[in-house]
């Protein structure tokens, strides 16, 4: 018997324990994996944190506010449905946290930003409309790990003093549930696995547990690690599902507890809202299966779709990712194109994920400094070298027959007309002799540049693509990559599981709390359509506070 069972050892979950034991609470952490998963997916982030007004922005020239931050993100949200009313609530008090003591409260801890913000999601050219009007994505010293780290040391330190207990390898089946309250959890006890961090482990059952408490938070993620799952989501305003996707996350991933919990009473609102990229690669050195990397990309690369026609305004790289996705799904096919040069890739270029930053993720500051000379990142010229999605040629031709070599392995697969490639690429070359242009994407790079951070790191300095000393030539074929799940179990702000209602008035489910990815970050989607990056760790971590804090006065 313990006074609080988290299930989900992932960023949430650790937040929430910690916050509960803080407060004197007896706190059960169960996950299916490992002792050697603990963090989940977090640990393979990047490490991006949304912040507003923060000292980092304002070093370099970013005049934000709340009221700004408020603008974008109910822009991008774009609440529409009765089911709203929680989400909202959430989104507004995650705003306050995120221009409030978000940042204080986690340095305390010791977690530190690197100094450079990164402007993610560019938005799609209105004002009012989706995206985010000045960089907000603060990337944490360490990634991924770096900002596990001090929620894992913080609930080590509780469970020597003996307020935590682990229950690894403990698979939850169901919920138990008496006189309409939730009492605690039962499920199957897995053999043993000491697999690495994020391959599958063994399904083989070798008993059972029950497990009590007065309070149960479930924090256990979402659907993007079961791809069949994505596709019965798949809403029709974005397409048809894609035929084949790399997963972004790892399959424990599964979407088990959205069923489990909502089989025990609790209210899934907005499944259908998900964030999944148009700019995925398979993994040349796999973890998981159909393992993906995602390209940050800057904005300079050229973009095609499948038959090699150009996007249209704003669906540039790194502007209006479901935008995007959207277009791409309307054309029949799983995939697309980047052009672009060596110039372009050794400045714009970075992969998704802590282990593909080793610089970031290590702490390494000679490695980091690398990123100031010539070349690519290690990682990415080693995607370059050994991944099967890049083609690199001397010559327009010599690209163009390497991309439909990577077409010709897709039944589907469309040949690009080289000559129509040229003209398109000739046609946005001839833009660049001027320092105005009618090429929006031209302007937008050159508009880029006028913020100090994109100007160092992060966006080429303008030039012709078939410019032979910005070369070589290089085509990506880019994949769509399965990652969040943003709507989820509706919760109030207290992180109470709500019963089902039309407009969110459902009561309260006694002893039933969520937090994380499997409550749409907070309220069952506090980001609605949309996210604004560096959300997916900032939801975890507000919604986990609240939800350990909520219990433990609750018990």
């Amino acid at each position: 018997m313990a006074d609080i069972v988290v299930v989900g050892a992932g960023l949430a979950g650790l937040v929430a324990a910690a916050e509960a034991a803080d407060r004197g609470k007896s706190v059960v952490l169960v996950d299916q994996e490992g002792e050697q998963s603990l963090g989940g997916q977090a640990f393979w982030s990047l490490g991006g944190l949304f912040l507003v007004n923060s000292p980092e922005q304002r070093r370099l020239g970013v005049r934000d506010s709340l009221e700004l931050a408020r603008q974008d993100w109910f822009g991008s949200a774009q609440f529409d449905r009765a089911e709203d009313r929680w989400p909202r609530a959430w989104a507004d008090a995650y705003l306050d946290f995120a221009a409030g003591e978000k940042r204080a409260w986690l340095r305390e801890m010791g977690l530190r930003i690197f100094p450079v913000v990164g402007w993610a999601e560019r938005g799609d050219g209105r004002a009012g409309g989706h995206g985010n009007s000045v960089p907000r994505f603060h990337i944490t010293w360490g990634t991924g790990p770096g900002v596990v780290e001090p929620f894992e040391r913080r609930v080590r330190a509780h469970a020597e003093a003996g307020r935590i207990r682990f229950a690894f390898r403990h698979r939850v089946d169901g919920l138990i549930i008496e006189a309409g309250a939730v009492v605690g959890v039962h499920g199957a006890l897995l053999e043993p696995s000491d697999v690495d961090r994020g391959r599958p482990s063994s399904r083989i059952s070798v008993g059972e547990f029950d497990l009590r408490a007065q309070a149960v938070i479930v924090t256990a993620g979402g659907i993007g690690g079961d791809h069949d799952l994505v596709r019965a989501a798949w809403p029709e305003r974005l397409g048809t599902p894609p035929r084949s996707m790399v997963s972004g996350v790892p399959a424990h991933v599964d979407g088990r507890m959205l069923r489990i919990t909502q089989d025990a009473g609790a209210s899934v609102i907005n499944p259908d809202r998900m964030w999944h990229y148009v700019e995925g690669i398979r993994n040349w050195d796999p973890i998981w299966a159909d393992h993906g990397i995602r390209i940050l990309p800057g904005p300079s690369s050229l973009w095609l779709d499948a038959t090699g026609r150009r996007l249209p305004a704003p669906l540039y790289p790194g502007f209006d990712t479901l935008g995007t996705l959207k277009h791409l799904r309307a054309t029949g096919h799983d995939y697309s194109w980047f052009v672009l040069t060596q110039k372009i890739i050794e400045k714009e270029f970075a992969l998704s994920g802590s282990e593909q930053n080793p610089d970031l993720t290590g702490r390494d500051l000679k490695l980091l400094a690398k990123r100031i000379g010539k070349g690519a990142p290690g990682p990415v010229e080693a995607f370059k070298e050994h991944g099967e999605d890049f083609v690199v040629a001397d010559t327009l031709a010599e690209l163009v027959a390497g991309m439909n070599r990577l077409a010709g392995a897709d039944p589907t697969g469309p040949a690009i007309d080289e000559q129509d490639l040229r003209r398109i690429i000739e046609e946005r070359d001839r833009e660049i002799a001027n320092p105005f242009s009618k090429d929006a994407q031209v302007t937008a790079l050159r508009g880029a540049r006028n913020y100090l951070g994109d100007k160092l790191i992060r966006v080429a300095s303008p030039h012709r693509i078939l410019d032979p000393k910005a070369g070589p030539l290089i085509a990506v074929k880019l994949r769509i990559l399965s990652r969040k799940t943003l709507g989820g179990l509706e919760t109030d702000l207290q992180g109470r599981c709500l019963q089902p209602s039309p407009d969110g008035t459902g009561a309260p489910i006694p002893g039933l709390f969520a937090a994380g990815e499997v409550a749409g970050f907070g309220g069952g989607g506090m980001m609605g359509y949309n996210a604004l990056e560096g959300t997916l760790l900032g939801g975890c971590l507000f919604s986990g506070r609240v939800a350990g804090r909520a219990a433990a006065a609750a018990v």
